[in-house]
């Protein structure tokens, strides 16, 4: 009988009915899905001099058996097996907990191997595991598999050895040649391989990478081929705007563009021209000149004939930008409106005419844009802010506002590289990393709880100044499980502490939207001096005159959203403050505390907390977006990534690709994804 490598796993000697059952709840239904249930990590077996072994360490050994095991019992069915064990030169004390069957096995000049962890003040281990023999006759590296009921890593490890043994020869090669040979990866069956049995940590290293690269080019292929169906039959309209206009529109700015904004308005301006839609995230960190942008594409497009909308998710926002943008865009000629839900009456019907009309070039508002009585005469660009605020449904509504009009999503959340190009890859992404000449940076200081009466005499004298200050708390109440400051204590303190002499605001994510624009209107007017708040003003609240902001129990935030926060300040002339009030406990929250200390790059710090808290934590548990790997590692193999994004890209667009044959399973995988027939990604 021909083998196939997609026979049932129960083809396989040992493998019952029960045991078939438990593999299939982990995935395993196949040969081949069995070979490719890949260790998630190594223990590694190398003999170490236990001179330089730390306390705590895993250690293997390999030594003597000096003299008879002994066993004592204590409890119901709790055991304790002692041995001694020569280890030239020393002579070491092994102990085994619950393992009263390895007595039998056990001999004085046995020769044994033993792994556990080492106690370096006792000179004791305690062993998880024994093999008779010397080390020279196992594995140093021995891989640990994800395990499900009864099967365990030992029953799975009999069983892809079976596997291999027998159905190896049917493992089918993946990658196409000129892509192994370019990277100089394994083939496929030597790579499982010794994923599976590896001799040595480069051979190991290498069938890393091959999978590494494997899944991020299978990944990307989709990402890619969505991105590239999605332009081809989307076609946008060609905003041929007028040039000469354009230039004397920047060169007639208050301020000179930064090298980083000049490339980035570069970028919008050639996907204006294009023939597809512009599907763009641009990313840039607080005050990095985002608006000034906004500005110049939604220039450009009016002179190509359309019309301009930007969404904002608050309605102070959105008077925000329209301040901004009115004071740029008016003097060149734009008429601009405001509509938000405060706009009522006359006033409304006025604007909706006028826009429906064409006579209003650039509308800004909240997404009272996409209510269905807001139509535009020609909409030509779409610009969102903050744009993880709105739905997907709501980003969508207001695109089909016109006629495929060109899309920028912008976000003062700097997301890292490596997330960006993963979670936006159907997106083309800009970034602004550079901040524009003069700007004075926040300085920022670790303080311990104690020191909080130095640190209200610090908030006051600026108060007296007539500046104005936040304290942000990560709770609205007070919490059993949580000690961790709440912002109704808060408040209630620092209303007693500055009595008659500064007004305190309180804001939380439980007041209603139009109570939340009251106190920001309130806080915006200088009404109310301290702004006690939850995190609900991490993005979009612009007070110039703010300068200090206090952050109670920092280590619970991460570093992406304690930089947010930081940015609430330094929007003025003066010199901002912030003050991360914090007891951490753990390393990593130390680690945080010393890293906002050093550094006000959003990107920087977007990175660094990738690294402390993993992909899953960095936009939350519930982001979708975020593929599972089973070997690749978007923090540490970024370059890999980065590599595989541009090899699909380029795959995509070569004719080779699509008819050859060593690019036959790239394909298949394709059209399995359902991508090429047009469905949605996840």
């Amino acid at each position: 009988m021909n083998k196939k490598i997609y026979d049932p796993v129960s083809v396989l000697k040992g493998v019952g009915v029960e045991t078939a059952t438990t593999l299939a709840e982990m995935g395993i239904c196949s040969v081949e899905d069995l070979l490719n249930h890949l260790p998630f990590r190594y223990d590694d077996l190398r003999l170490r001099d236990l001179a330089e072994v730390a306390h705590d360490e895993k250690i293997t050994i390999e030594g003597k058996v000096h003299s008879e095991p002994s066993m004592m019992y204590f409890g119901r069915k709790k055991s304790r097996l002692t041995i001694h064990l020569l280890v030239d030169p020393y002579l070491i004390k092994v102990t085994f907990f619950n393992r009263p069957y390895l007595k039998g096995k056990l001999n004085p000049q046995d020769i044994v191997t033993v792994s556990g962890k080492w106690d370096k003040h006792r000179q004791t281990i305690t062993g998880h595991d024994l093999k008779m023999g010397p080390h020279s006759e196992i594995t140093e590296f021995e891989p640990i598999y994800p395990t499900k009921g009864n099967v365990g890593v030992k029953a799975l490890r009999r069983f892809i050895s079976q596997a291999f043994h027998e159905y190896g020869e049917y493992i089918e090669e993946t990658l196409p040649d000129t892509l192994r040979v370019k990277y100089k990866l394994p083939n496929r069956k030597t790579a499982l391989h010794t994923m599976h049995f590896p001799q040595t940590p480069d051979e190991l290293k290498q069938a890393r990478r091959r999978f590494v690269y494997e899944e991020f080019l299978y990944f990307q292929l989709k990402m890619q081929a969505f991105r590239k169906i999605e332009r081809e039959q989307s076609p946008g309209m060609e905003q041929h705007y007028n040039l000469e206009k354009l230039k004397h529109f920047i060169s007639s700015l208050p301020f000179t563009l930064t090298n980083a904004q000049k490339k980035v308005v570069n970028e919008i301006c050639a996907d204006l021209k294009a023939p597809y839609k512009m599907n763009r995230l641009l990313q840039g960190d607080v005050g990095s000149g985002k608006t000034a942008v906004a500005a110049i594409a939604l220039f450009a497009s009016v002179t190509a004939g359309y019309q301009g909308a930007l969404m904002v998710p608050t309605e102070i926002l959105a008077e925000q930008h329209a301040t901004s943008l009115h004071e740029l865009l008016t003097p060149a000629g734009m008429k601009i409106a405001l509509l938000t839900s405060s706009v009522k009456g006359k006033k409304r019907r006025a604007i909706l005419e006028e826009l429906e009309n064409g006579e209003i070039d650039i509308m800004i508002g909240t997404h009272a844009l996409i209510q269905e009585e807001v139509n535009f005469s020609r909409l030509g660009l779409v610009i969102t802010d903050e744009q993880h605020r709105f739905g997907v449904g709501q980003r969508r509504i207001l695109r089909e506002k016109g006629e495929s009009p060109d899309v920028l999503f912008m976000t003062a959340t700097p997301i890292p590289r490596t997330l960006a190009i993963t979670v936006f890859g159907e997106m083309d992404v800009s970034v602004i990393d550079e901040m524009p000449l003069g700007r004075k940076e926040i300085e920022t200081y670790w303080a311990k709880h104690n020191m909080l009466d130095r640190i209200l005499n610090f908030v006051e004298a600026e108060l007296v100044k007539g500046r104005q200050a936040y304290v942000i708390c990560p709770l609205i109440e007070e919490s059993e499980k949580l000690d961790v400051q709440n912002a109704i204590d808060v408040f209630d303190m620092l209303s007693n502490h500055f009595q008659g002499k500064f007004n305190v605001g309180l804001m939380h994510g439980r007041l209603s939207s139009a109570e939340k624009e009251e106190v920001m209107k309130a806080y915006s007017d200088n009404q109310i001096q301290l702004l006690v708040s939850t995190t609900v003003v991490e993005v979009g609240v612009n007070v110039p005159n703010a300068t200090v902001m206090v952050i109670y129990d920092a280590e619970r935030f991460g570093l992406s959203q304690l930089h947010q926060l930081r940015g609430r300040v330094g929007r003025g002339q003066e010199q901002s403050y912030c003050i991360l009030l914090a007891d951490p406990k753990s390393e990593v929250g130390k680690e945080r505390m010393k890293i906002m200390t050093e550094t006000n790059d959003g990107f920087v710090l977007s990175e660094r907390d990738l690294e402390l808290r993993g992909p899953g934590d960095f936009f939350g548990k519930k982001q979708s977006g975020l593929p599972e790997f089973k070997v690749a590692d978007m923090v540490h193999d970024y370059r890999a990534l980065e590599t595989a994004r541009n090899d699909a890209a380029h795959l995509l667009e070569q004719k080779e690709f699509w008819e050859a044959a060593d690019y036959l399973p790239l394909r298949t995988y394709l059209e399995n994804s359902g991508v090429l027939a047009g469905e949605k990604l996840d």
